[in-house]
């Protein structure tokens, strides 16, 4: 009495099994790249559009204050008295962020906080350490108010401080000059930033090597590529910034600046600037 096989076909034979295992293991092989890439073009996409949105805002600001360009954040005493610091994405108290009282959210039709547009896919919450003691989403974008609002800049202002606060009309190069860009702060942990610094930084009458840089290239990296940040134009305009080799401080982190002096990007007046304050 024949089997069922003997009937109808025959099964497969070990060997032509194994084939086809290999055959389907090479093609997801030849798949995951082009998936990956997929995904991280999307990523792109999203932080780029993040930005634009944020520097349309940031334009409207602006048209609502006399062409003053924004402030990074109210600082100082005289700004806030006994108050929290107020940034551009809000305020973080020891309990909550308060996104409400950031100068750019009445700009912005979109939510904040974690997943929005605060926020850059590719540094996904729990991939870094939050600024501000209340340990919650921020943003993980800076904004050069080292160059736009200097006095309203903290941790700088005191040195910068003798610096114009920017109008639209005053900006030197707009289509080149950065407002916002990928951030992140190295140390023993990477964290959020607000500050977007430039290479070199002023301090009596000099400039000196920034140690510590906050922009971060973290699209498209590799243990032999720089990466990619998505960087916002005094324009309007965003789109990916590639990096150079010669800008890279940490290779573990990819933090460094665009270019290694701060013009066109950052300072473009930086020439200009006394010897002395």
């Amino acid at each position: 009495m024949k089997g069922t096989w003997g009937k109808h076909g025959r099964a497969f034979t070990l060997v032509e099994l194994l084939v086809v295992i290999a055959i389907v293991a090479l093609m997801i092989g030849l798949l995951l790249p082009s998936m990956r890439n997929a995904r991280e073009a999307a990523r792109l996409t999203g932080c780029a559009s993040n930005q634009r949105q944020m520097a349309a805002g940031w334009m409207l600001y602006a048209g609502d204050y006399k062409e003053r360009v924004m402030p990074l954040a109210y600082w100082s005493a005289a700004d806030i008295g006994s108050g929290p610091v107020v940034y551009w994405w809000g305020t973080s108290g020891s309990a909550s962020v308060d996104y409400s009282r950031g100068f750019l959210t009445p700009y912005l039709s979109a939510s904040h906080g974690e997943r929005t547009s605060y926020e850059c896919p590719s540094q996904a919450w729990g991939t870094y350490r939050p600024q501000g003691s209340a340990k919650k989403p921020t943003s993980t974008y800076g904004y050069n108010g080292y160059y736009l609002s200097p006095a309203k800049t903290p941790g700088w202002g005191g040195s910068i401080g003798f610096r114009p606060w920017k109008r639209l009309f005053e900006l030197r190069l707009p289509s080149e000059l950065v407002v916002f860009a990928d951030s992140l702060l190295a140390g023993a942990t990477v964290s959020s930033t607000a500050l977007l610094d430039p290479p070199l930084l002023y301090s009596s009458g000099t400039w000196e090597v920034n140690e510590f840089p906050t922009t971060a290239f973290r699209h498209c990296r590799s243990s032999y590529l720089m990466g990619s940040c998505i960087a916002a134009r005094g324009d309007g305009s965003a789109g990916w910034v590639r990096g150079e080799a010669e800008w890279q401080v940490d290779s573990s982190t990819y933090i460094a600046s665009i270019g290694t002096v701060n013009d066109p990007c950052y300072v473009p007046d930086w020439k200009q600037w006394p010897a002395e304050p």
